[in-house]
């Protein structure tokens, strides 16, 4: 089977925001079904990762866009695996229009977590390191994302059932969605994203009371935190350009 997944998905009008783009959650969502569609296919997706007691985690995930899907448009999106170690992997995606145009790329890190225990389990790293290809991702890895949930005030917020994903947890996507809404409509209709990355640090649960920070570090750079008393469960780093349109 081919080591690189490739997906086409074609956006709806339920998809995009008041400008008539594809949000970045969306994206986000787009991303982890291919994924998981690449990951079913090549006998480690969830139901596989189930029987060993052990489910996928996502710690980390970076999109660099150029450009951005709009109504009706079919995009294609390629996924494959990067890198393996005893606990992490990596799989990049490139997206692209119709025309073979592409929009960007997204780097994520995944680990494995015993479904009783929470804890870390080790990865198959032989079944893995079949799907290694050297096909580029030219965008860098994720990083450190410096903590400002201490130097601004939060917007608090409580987990609701319409954040949590089949676990019972805050959904990875909504994560992103709380902390977009951080910025006022001007900046989105003014602007838009060229770098998105999240950290995810600790699991959200229903009825977690939560505290959102943004920070300004420089003219169209920002740093977020989402925490629970006092302790950050994920931060992200987010850079705007002028929009093109």
């Amino acid at each position: 089977m081919n080591k690189v997944g490739e997906y086409t998905y074609v956006t709806e009008a339920y998809s995009l925001d008041f400008r008539g783009r594809v949000m970045i959650p969306t994206l986000g969502n787009y991303l982890l079904h291919a994924a998981t569609r690449h990951a079913t296919g090549r006998g480690f997706g969830y139901s596989d990762m189930n029987q060993k007691q052990t489910t996928w985690v996502l710690s980390r995930l970076a999109l660099q866009m150029e450009g951005y899907p709009l109504l009706d448009e079919p995009i294609r999106i390629y996924t494959w695996i990067d890198e393996v170690s005893r606990l992490f992997t990596e799989r990049c995606f490139e997206i692209t229009a119709s025309d073979g145009k592409t929009l960007g790329y997204a780097r994520s890190i995944w680990a494995a977590i015993d479904t009783e225990s929470r804890r870390a389990a080790p990865l198959d790293e032989t079944a893995l390191k079949e799907y290694l290809t050297d096909r580029p991702c030219p965008i860098a890895r994720p990083g450190k994302i410096r903590p400002v949930e201490g130097e601004t005030e939060g917007v608090v917020y409580r987990v609701k059932y319409s954040d949590l994903d089949v676990n019972g947890h805050l959904n990875s996507i909504k994560y992103m969605e709380h902390i977009l809404d951080l910025f006022d409509l001007e900046t989105f209709r003014t602007k838009e994203i060229s770098r998105f990355e999240i950290a995810y640090q600790a699991e959200g649960r229903y009825g977690m009371d939560l505290s959102l920070h943004l920070k300004e570090l420089q003219e169209n750079q920002y740093d977020a935190a989402i925490c629970n008393e006092g302790k950050s469960i994920c931060r992200a780093s987010i850079i705007w350009r002028p929009s093109v349109s």
